[in-house]
C-alpha cells in the first residue's frame, strides 16, 4: 500500500484573476454589441432592395399624416443639402439627399446595434465595426453590415421636420 501525501489546493494565481476579469468584460462588452443583428433590421436582405423602404418609409412633403406626430426635430434649414444631421436622443438621422427631399433612418447599425452618430457629407459611419450607410436610401456602402438602416417616417411641414 502506498500513501499519498495530501497537499493542500492553492488559490489561483494573480495572471488567471487578471485574465479571467478580462475575458468577463469582453463578454460583456460583445453582449451589449451583439444580439440586435436579426431584431433590429429590416425585412430587406439585400442593399439593392433598399430603395423600396426608404420611399414608402419617410413623407418628404406636408403629408399623410393628418394628426398630431412627435415634437418638431430640426428646422428644413438645419438640414445641409446632399448631407444630414444626426439626432443621437432621438436615435435617428435626418438627410436632405436632393433639394426638399429628406428622409430618416435609424441611428443603430443593422450589423450588431452600435449606436451611430459619426455623419460626414452623404455617409454615416459605425464606430463599433466600420459598417458605412448611405444617406440618400439608407444602404450598406461598405460592411460588415447586410442590411440597410431602417427607414423613420418624418413630415415636412412648412420648416419644420418632425418625426411621426
Amino acid at each position: 500500500m502506498t500513501s499519498e501525501s495530501v497537499q493542500p489546493v492553492s488559490a489561483p494565481s494573480r495572471r488567471t484573476v487578471v485574465a479571467a476579469v478580462g475575458v468577463a468584460g469582453l463578454a460583456v462588452a460583445l453582449t451589449a454589441c451583439g444580439s440586435e443583428d436579426d431584431a433590429s433590421g429590416s425585412s430587406t436582405e439585400q442593399g439593392a432592395d433598399a430603395s423600396s423602404p426608404a420611399g414608402g418609409g419617410t413623407a418628404s412633403s406636408p403629408a399623410a399624416d393628418g394628426g398630431a406626430g412627435g415634437a418638431a426635430l430640426a428646422k428644413t434649414s438645419d438640414i445641409p443639402e446632399g448631407s444630414g444631421k444626426v439626432f443621437a436622443d432621438e436615435k435617428v438621422v435626418v438627410s436632405q439627399p436632393a433639394a426638399g427631399d429628406y428622409k430618416a433612418y435609424s441611428t443603430i447599425c443593422t450589423h450588431q446595434g452600435c449606436p451611430m452618430t459619426d455623419l460626414k457629407e452623404d455617409i454615416i459611419s459605425c464606430a463599433c465595426h466600420g459598417s458605412t450607410f448611405s444617406i440618400a436610401d439608407g444602404s450598406v456602402q461598405k460592411g460588415p453590415a447586410t442590411k440597410p438602416l431602417e427607414a423613420k417616417e418624418i413630415t415636412v411641414s412648412g420648416d419644420s421636420i418632425t418625426l411621426a
